[in-house]
């Protein structure tokens, strides 16, 4: 059995399922979500390709606008995919379809076809799995490719993603596994000046532990890889542990920051919302927005999905992009966003800290204390500070790393590069400086008493100061802090450095993630046995989601499999 705050991740994605039951929604429905072409010289462009479909009433509902270069008799191939399933195949003819005549030849020109339904029957719908109405972040598209009727050939194709409207991106939840590691970080500081020592460094060392558990879970979202729509949704629920969180006059901030230190910033989410709620009514104009946002993206090297001549290029975002997109941040804000959390963390904390400081002087003055109470820390609170604001740099370390390397390759700003490189090198420099005075102190400890945990632990002064490298571990393992800051940047590197190769990044993690594995199973290093039972599930956790992000890589060549796929898809999410 799993220990208990292991499975909390399970019990928050369990209660997001159950909320997106059938039972919720009193109608089922799947529409089409997003437009994209899937032929380069086709003869057709879609600036509105609208589907809804009804299996209570057995209709779907058809609406497509266009402009066409097609002259002749045709017939369209209409197709539901969901998990790799073929749904639905339907192929229509234009001249004995109701609705189409309009088609019936095709004329070269602008095609405005009013809505019309397609009637399916029971032994088609029943034959559709269930789980495409319930199941979250539905994997699904809609395709209708145009064929000549003289030579059978392609001439046309557009494809549009599937919603059910059924997410597990909740901010639900990523407010709860916020309120679990802050609680738990509160607890341990609490504990700590109470005077228990041994229960706070436990908790303590699991807070730490849980903490980097959901940032790996964030920075499995940040890959380059292809993801089916649940995996990132729900990696989506925990970036804000790496400070991807969206706030409106932030994002002001950082917009004008660049622009004031010779940036230009991007413009690519006004454009697309303006795109998605004109497509319907303006659909001309809103498909050039379209163009012109991937204008402005193409510096930033965004990839266009397909080129189909005088038709659109669709931006494709991935990795780190993906994620700022879909939290509704600008790719050129995504860095500042993180950084400026990460400074407001540190911030608020100190300031928290001397506020408490404050606090505990007047409660004992008061009398509402007795004079002992938080005595080691009202004593030395200087040299606390200073520890907490280590341990908070080690714990924004894989967000600053990821971060700040990867502006150093998409450069949005002088500015912000000269910040990348300032947060990157300081903390690293700081942490490297910290762990190498543990060494020291260690060896000092070896020499003298022949015992490393002789002045680590009984210095008040070392052990509030450099404590949160070392508590964690068992005495003899005081080192292992390097390895983990090593595991930490050569998996940044991987993460910010390989953006566009997928591939390459999910190898990479995969030897990450099985040295460590391997090494904290060898070596056992944390504090006791409940506690390297912890980390050590945690790293067989990571090591089985990078496996299962090699395989969505593609990279064996498997075929596809909608039984494979789902096996899969569940058990990366019920590990998570």
């Amino acid at each position: 059995m799993l220990p208990l705050s292991l499975s909390k991740p399970l019990w928050l994605f369990a209660a997001t399922i159950v909320t997106y039951l059938p039972l919720a929604a009193p109608e089922r429905i799947i529409t089409s979500t997003s437009l994209n072409p899937c032929q380069t010289d086709g003869l057709f462009t879609a600036q509105l390709f609208n589907v809804d479909f009804t299996p209570d009433n057995g209709t779907l509902l058809v609406n497509i606008k266009g402009v066409s270069s097609i002259s002749g008799n045709v017939i369209a191939d209409f197709q539901i995919i969901a998990y790799g399933y073929n749904a639905l195949q339907r192929t229509l003819d234009p001249c004995k379809t109701a609705g189409l005549e309009g088609m019936c030849p095709m004329n070269a020109g602008p095609i405005d076809i009013p809505p019309f339904n397609i009637p399916i029957g029971q032994d088609v719908i029943s034959q559709i799995p269930s789980i495409a109405y319930g199941v979250p972040d539905l994997d699904g598209l809609v395709k209708i490719r145009v064929n000549t009727t003289s030579d059978n050939k392609s001439v046309a194709c557009v494809e549009a993603e599937l919603s059910n409207g059924k997410t597990v991106d909740q901010k639900a939840v990523g407010w709860a596994t916020a309120v679990i590691a802050g609680l738990a970080l509160l607890a341990s500081a609490v504990t700590s000046g109470l005077g228990h020592s041994n229960t706070a460094a436990h908790v303590a060392a699991n807070a730490l532990s849980l903490f980097g558990f959901f940032q790996a879970q964030a920075i499995i979202g940040m890959t380059g890889v292809p993801l089916p729509p649940i995996v990132a949704s729900w990696t989506q629920n925990f970036q804000w542990t790496v400070g991807i969180i969206r706030v409106g006059f932030l994002q002001d901030i950082c917009t004008w920051y660049q622009r004031a230190t010779g940036g230009t910033p991007s413009t690519l989410l006004s454009n697309l919302s303006s795109a998605s709620v004109q497509v319907q009514k303006r659909a001309l104009e809103s498909f050039e927005l379209l163009v012109r946002a991937y204008d402005q993206m193409a510096k930033r090297h965004l990839t266009p999905r397909a080129d189909t001549g005088s038709a659109a290029k669709v931006v494709v975002v991935q990795g780190i992009e993906r994620v700022g997109f879909r939290a509704h941040i600008e790719p050129t804000n995504i860095f500042l966003t993180g950084l400026i959390f990460f400074m407001i963390f540190v911030v608020f904390t100190a300031i928290a800290v001397g506020l408490f400081k404050g606090f505990c002087e007047l409660a004992v003055k008061a009398g509402w204390f007795k004079g002992d109470k938080f005595e080691d820390f009202r004593n030395g609170w200087k040299i606390v500070l200073k520890g907490i604001l280590f341990r908070l740099v080690l714990i924004g370390y894989p967000q600053i790393c990821v971060l700040c390397l990867w502006e150093l390759t998409v450069r949005d700003s002088a500015a912000e590069v000269v910040l990348a490189l300032f947060f990157f090198i300081s903390m690293t420099t700081s942490l490297t400086w910290a762990a190498f005075k543990v060494y020291r102190i260690a060896k000092r400890s070896v020499s003298m008493h022949k015992n490393p945990a002789y002045i680590l632990y009984s210095d008040p002064s070392a052990l509030n100061k450099w404590g949160f490298l070392y508590v964690q571990f068992r005495a003899t393992a005081y080192y292992f802090i390097m390895p983990v800051l090593i595991y930490i940047f050569v998996k940044a590197l991987f993460i910010a450095f390989a953006q566009k190769n997928g591939t390459v990044q999910a190898i990479g993690l995969v030897i990450i993630e099985a040295v460590f594995l391997i090494g904290v199973s060898i070596f056992r290093p944390w504090m006791d046995k409940k506690t390297n039972a912890f980390n050590i599930s945690i790293a067989a956790i990571n090591f089985l989601n990078v496996i299962f992000l090699l395989v969505f890589t593609a990279v064996f060549n498997q075929p596809v499999s909608p039984r494979r796929t789902r096996a899969i898809k569940a058990i990366l999410l019920i590990t998570e």
